[in-house]
């Protein structure tokens, strides 16, 4: 039982912000490729696939990301209880988890086209590598903004089994919205980051924060609108578009307190309803 409470502790399974962040995407690129005139069958069974997906892999990094990490988590406040930093487990238990979840995930991913295969298998680099970027650049939350969104080009080649410029600039903005909303996740740590030598977007635009996200959240919107034009979605997808903006503008920026830890994670968990609302104004657009 303690051996179970520390792998659910350390795939942070109880925190579904994770890997819900990592499955809308997948969601939207699935619902803007679908035909809705086929089975709805085939909709949810590819959704189920997703989530399960999105489970087992964000599962898995956490455990690699906890691994590449133990030494920096120590001395983090927010951090150093996790299970390898205070030493309940070892590194190579955990990397024993982190293959059984991944081959999990590979037993998932095979209920695909070979494509779509293809293009998830390419980008597991991406996906373990990212804890690495800390220690190198300022610009870490861009390398997990291109991550966490690559699964809307896998929802799209999931039914399409093809590629066009249309997910493409779906999947542009999307990196947008996780470089805003994993900048404002990194204000919890920007303290102690900066003490131990890591970097992150937190930090380089600490004095310009708001217009950092102002301008990522601009981007996102833009992307959306010119996706929903090309793809010559009704007035009613165009209209819905306020309530994404007034989440990211209105609710996000605007409560935005750098220097509150917590309203940062309030601010943060709330993109998995942000997710919810893009996903339904995708589906309005397309069923109406």
């Amino acid at each position: 039982m303690n051996q179970l409470n520390i792998f659910i502790e350390i795939t942070r399974i109880k925190k579904p912000i994770g890997y819900m962040l990592l499955f809308w995407p997948c969601a939207w690129g699935l619902t803007l490729a679908y035909d809705f005139k086929d089975s709805l069958n085939d909709y949810f069974f590819y959704l189920t696939l997703f989530f399960l997906g999105s489970i087992l892999m964000r599962s898995a990094g956490c455990i690699v990301n906890d691994i590449l990490d133990k030494e920096f988590d120590k001395k983090v406040e927010r951090t150093k209880d996790r299970p390898l930093a205070s030493g309940k487990v070892s590194w190579k238990l955990a990397l024993i988890y982190a293959l059984v979840l991944c081959l999990l995930a590979f037993i998932v991913l095979l209920n695909f086209n070979l494509f779509t295969i293809i293009l998830a298998l390419g980008s597991m680099p991406l996906a373990f590598t990212y804890p690495l970027m800390k220690r190198y650049t300022y610009w870490p939350q861009l390398f997990l903004g291109i991550t966490f969104n690559y699964g809307l080009v896998l929802g799209w080649t999931s039914y399409t089994q093809q590629i066009s410029l249309i997910p493409l600039i779906f999947y542009f903005g999307a990196i947008f919205w996780t470089l805003g909303y994993d900048t404002i996740y990194g204000y919890q740590d920007i303290k102690d980051d900066e003490i131990i030598g890591l970097k992150s977007t937190s930090i380089k635009f600490k004095k310009n924060s708001k217009l950092f996200l102002f301008l990522c959240y601009l981007i996102f919107i833009l992307s959306f609108i010119l996706g929903g034009y090309i793809l010559k979605f009704n007035l009613i997808y165009f209209l819905l578009l306020i309530f994404p903006i007034i989440h990211l503008f209105g609710y996000q920026i605007r409560s935005f307190k750098p220097d509150s830890a917590e309203k940062c994670l309030t601010i943060f968990k709330s993109n998995n309803y942000f997710g919810l609302i893009v996903l339904s104004t995708i589906l309005i657009g397309k069923l109406f």
